[in-house]
């Protein structure tokens, strides 16, 4: 029987498929010993891990099993969103592709040129030596917290991380070399990583907003109901916090793929101004219809989609034998992630657009709604507007675009361009009662989900976000486009490195 909330890969040499989501999502346990073809064997200390240097792929086998579960405790401790688990993701894939760029005949480095070595040396257990080193580099940067985790990622396969050599004719040197451009390029990009944007000298706060965002609204008051308002959430344990605008200065930061975000502001979102009342009472009670009328298959696309750590782990081209045509969907992959999230929040922040929660308590102040009564209380007809809340939690940022479905959508353009066409194999697996917002009770049975065809998989992500309460239409339907044509700048910014015709840094 299948796990639980995992996704299902195909093998086929041209099947589209969600490449990391497995081993980043739920891979958390050592593999079993075996050995390479030449009779090399690289054990972890307590004798169960072994990794097959020769044929493997340490993302997969390695990489990915220790960093997605270290990023989902220390993104929950920061903030709910998905933002900094996309940064991640691409700055760790950016450094495999720097890494390795010396072992392709063509491809020159994103963040740094490290020269050519020469064809023979292109093997895979340089490669992997190189991404595993890269990749300890970065994450140290990172995430410093969990340092002897990382340092374990390479101690468990035989590597030393304090060899700290950056000699570029040793995959150990190249990895490192990488790994350490990386930090340098982007430790102060924008994004406030090490909390001393805007001059803050003490008390620094890594990620924090320096660019003095403030809401209009408050959890307690709607002083304007076209503006966004933040949510009162707690974990059920008597606590209860404000929701800030995560990441804000996110739009400030620097782009992988275009030049501005200002080229990609996407249409206003008039229904949104609650003086345009009919239009916005129109998308309001969209929302509502939706949340009276869920269905097991809606929650299950919902949650699907809205868990950050598959959602940014990216939904990858063809899964290749040829680990050196991996690193590179990867790469392209979460580049279009970072950068879509860029412009989004860009959007976001220009537009700070209401969620539904704020219009429908609005609206329908003092009156009784139908509506999802909650986890496990199913379709109820005596709600007071005051306490209805989205099958989803509601994600501390502004609601208008869809940050979700703009990234599904530059996932689905970068599997078109990788694989060549609309068609991917896609399957989700919940067994009976494997929801994690209604656990026990949905689905009634166990229920396969499958999408053969990008175009479908973006629409059903951006029709969740309805079902689940968080977006209006109008949101989900402006985030399509931008998503594409972010989708198709990073597939054509990775190609062009890998050609060799793009030299340097970022834009």
């Amino acid at each position: 029987m299948t796990h639980p909330h995992r996704p299902v890969r195909g093998r086929s040499p041209r099947t589209l498929v969600l490449a990391c989501v497995t081993a980043l999502a739920v891979a958390t346990t050592g593999f079993a010993v075996a050995e390479t073809r030449d009779g090399e064997r690289a054990a972890a200390a307590d004798g169960r891990q072994a990794f097959d240097f020769t044929e493997g792929n340490s993302a997969l086998e390695v990489i990915y099993p220790r960093v997605g579960p270290a990023v989902r405790k220390h993104i929950n401790q920061i903030a709910m969103d998905g933002t900094l688990v996309l940064r991640v993701s691409a700055l760790m894939e950016s450094s495999w592709f720097d890494a390795t760029a010396p072992y392709h005949p063509t491809a020159v480095g994103i963040h740094s040129d490290l020269g050519r070595r020469p064809a023979s040396e292109a093997t895979q257990k340089n490669l992997n030596t190189a991404m595993l080193y890269s990749t300890y580099r970065v994450m140290q940067s990172l995430m410093p917290t969990y340092d002897a985790q990382w340092r374990e990622m390479l101690t468990s396969v035989g590597l030393d991380p304090d060899d700290d050599s950056t000699d570029r004719t040793t995959p150990v040197g190249l990895g490192n070399a990488a790994g350490n451009a990386v930090v340098e390029k982007r430790e102060n990009d924008g994004m406030n990583q090490l909390g001393n944007e805007g001059g803050q000298k003490y008390h620094q706060r890594p990620y924090s907003d320096y660019t003095g965002y403030k809401p209009v609204n408050t959890p307690y008051d709607i002083r304007n109901p076209s503006r966004w308002q933040p949510a009162l959430v707690s974990t059920g344990n008597g606590i209860f916090t404000a929701q800030s605008f995560v990441t804000a200065q996110l739009g400030r930061a620097e782009p992988y793929s275009f030049a501005d975000p200002e080229d990609l502001l996407v249409s206003k979102p008039r229904s949104s101004n609650h003086r345009n009342r009919a239009a916005y009472k129109r998308q309001a009670d969209e929302v509502l219809r939706a949340s009276a009328n869920l269905t097991d298959e809606q929650k299950l696309k919902a949650e699907f989609f809205n868990d950050k750590l598959i959602f940014a782990s990216g939904f990858m081209g063809e899964i290749s034998d040829d680990l050196m045509e991996f690193i590179h969907s990867a790469t392209a992959s979460h580049i279009a992630g970072f950068d879509v999230m860029l412009a989004s929040w860009y959007n976001k922040r220009k537009y700070d657009a209401p969620r539904p929660f704020t219009a429908i308590r609005y609206l329908y102040a003092g009156q009784k709604l139908r509506a999802w009564g909650g986890p496990g209380r199913g379709t109820v007809d005596d709600m007071p507007a005051e306490d209805w809340q989205s099958y989803l939690q509601v994600s501390d940022h502004p609601e208008y675009p869809s940050g979700s479905t703009a990234f599904c959508a530059a996932q689905a353009e970068v599997g078109k361009l990788v694989g060549g066409g609309d068609k991917t194999d896609i399957r989700y697996d919940v067994e009976k009662g494997g929801s994690y917002i209604e656990p026990g009770v949905t689905p009634a049975k166990d229920t396969s989900i499958r999408w053969t065809d990008w175009n479908e998989m973006v629409d059903d992500c951006a029709r969740s976000r309805v079902w689940g309460g968080v977006h209006f239409k109008a949101a989900t339907e402006a985030s399509k486009g931008l998503g594409a044509k972010v989708g198709e700048s990073s597939y054509r910014y990775v190609q062009s490195h890998i050609e060799g015709k793009q030299v340097g840094s970022m834009r």
